[in-house]
């Protein structure tokens, strides 16, 4: 719970700092491709966590990175700042509800569409289209393909799901049959 209390004052003052500048979407950008780097490595984060690196040490390995991926000066700042305070270690909640943030004040939703088979332009557009009418948003839907859906569409959109997949169908038909 601290760690989620920690993750939103950051992520909250970061969207705040953003949104005066005009720059939410390009921190968002930035704040995904350090939260990668640290992904796919997983030494880079140890370094932070590890007490034989010292504050300075630790300094100059986010200096390299905030160059190495051409971060603006706000967002080297705030890295830095996570650095000093020592609360790397959150980055990944805080780039979390940093997009969940973000997403909020821009009026924005990210469904999740999974199919058996990959959708074409148009028909992922008409399911946009009557997302954004319904729910009065911005959508940027996230195709993803689920051979274990045999048919069909499940669309995710944060803790509610519409699913109309065909295995739910039949998971349906079998079980109005079990109970006669």
């Amino acid at each position: 719970m601290i760690n989620n209390t920690i993750a939103k004052r950051y992520a909250k003052a970061l969207v705040q700092i953003g949104s005066e500048n005009g720059q939410v979407d390009s921190f968002r950008k930035e704040l995904a491709a350090i939260n990668d780097l640290f992904a796919a490595n997983a030494d880079v984060g140890a370094a932070f966590a590890n007490p034989a690196f010292t504050a300075e040490q630790k300094r100059q390995i986010m200096k390299e990175l905030v160059v190495k991926l051409g971060c603006s000066e706000l967002v080297g700042n705030f890295l830095m700042l996570l650095v000093d305070k020592n609360r790397v270690a959150f980055l990944s909640q805080i780039v979390h509800t940093y997009e969940t943030f973000s997403d909020e004040q821009s009026g924005t939703i990210r469904p999740v569409i999974r199919t058996a088979f990959p959708l074409e332009e148009n028909q992922v557009n008409l399911i946009q289209g009557a997302l954004e009418k319904k729910s009065g948003k911005k959508v940027i839907p996230e195709v993803a393909i689920d051979k274990s859906l045999l048919g069909g569409v499940v669309i995710q959109i944060g803790d509610i799901a519409y699913d109309s997949s065909v295995k739910t169908q039949l998971k349906r038909i079998q079980d109005i049959l079990q109970k006669g």
